[in-house]
């Protein structure tokens, strides 16, 4: 989440750089002047509430002082004002709420070194590689009649059944079999065997509560492309990440112990909701798939 401070202090920069990722400047401003509300409004509770307090104290001095009558008053005063601090408060709240659901929105400031865009497809490519590239092979081509879809090399192989995952489950929900079921068995196994010497292993819940859905920024900007159990106020996780960067949320990190490395192999779900017009087909885009992740808990 931004910092309000630092975008008090410099709201020009944080403009530009969320600019960088596509993030019009009415968002920033938003935000802005929903902190600039909300200030505004604390500290008119906090003034209703002390005089409050002031005229619940001059009350009882009059009472002890047998002034019924200006007791009554201030009473009646009081209780006047009670109602305006409750709205003022009220206001606060509602105000807030509306402030940190704008704060969510707004992505984190990139890097200075990071390229600007919005999507995948502004990615800037820093290198290659290939089977041997480093003892000078060239990098390797293929005739047309050598490119072979993935999901035709499945299906002819017996080890993916699009049709058999359709029927059970729906589009984009894929079913391996025989070798194929064990070779995804076995990748994630190398994979996590490779790093265990520098990672810790975890195996983390497939389910995350809202609030570590939020803490991770998947919530509530991703909400459309996530699933969600909305009875139990659960979500089904879209990557390991998520439940590995909340596992010290609310903890402050002895620097010394950094860094922190951890590993996990998780189902991942993602309803691919802005997948409209892409490639989904075969094994792209899908809504479940398994995947091994490396993750560190770092200074800059």
């Amino acid at each position: 989440m931004i910092d309000l401070a630092q975008l008090r202090r410099e709201p020009e920069f944080v403009r530009a750089a969320l600019a960088r990722r596509g993030v019009p400047t009415r968002s920033v401003d938003e935000v802005i002047s929903l902190d600039i509300e909300h200030r505004r409004l604390l500290q008119e509770a906090e003034r209703l509430r002390a005089e409050v307090k002031t005229l619940s104290r001059q009350v009882a001095e009059a009472k002890r002082n047998d002034e019924g009558s200006l007791a009554g008053d201030l009473t009646a005063r009081s209780r006047s004002l009670g109602d305006e601090q409750r709205e003022a408060s009220e206001a606060v709240e509602s105000v807030a709420s509306r402030l940190r659901e704008q704060l969510l929105m707004l992505p984190n400031l990139p890097a200075p070194e990071a390229p600007d865009g919005l999507d995948e497809n502004d990615n800037v490519e820093l290198r290659r590689w290939w089977v041997d590239m480093d003892s000078g092979a060239p990098q390797p081509t293929y005739a047309d009649h050598q490119r072979v879809a993935h999901w035709d090399i499945g299906q002819e192989l017996g080890i993916l059944d699009l049709e058999a995952g359709t029927r059970l489950a729906g589009s984009m929900f894929p079913l391996y079999r025989g070798a194929g079921a064990r070779l995804v068995r076995a990748l994630g196994s190398f994979a996590l065997d490779r790093h265990l010497v520098d990672y810790e292993e975890i195996r983390p819940p497939s389910f995350a509560l809202t609030e570590t859905m939020m803490s991770t920024g998947h919530l509530p900007k991703s909400a459309d492309d996530m699933y969600a159990i909305e009875r139990d106020g659960l979500w089904a996780i879209p990557t390991a990440e998520v439940p590995l960067t909340s596992m010290h949320r609310g903890e402050i990190l002895d620097e010394g112990r950094l860094p922190i490395r951890m590993t996990a192999q998780t189902a991942c779900f993602r309803r691919e909701a802005g997948a409209a017009g892409r490639d989904t087909r075969g094994l792209l885009r899908v809504h479940e798939f398994d995947k091994v992740e490396l993750f560190a808990y770092c200074t800059p």
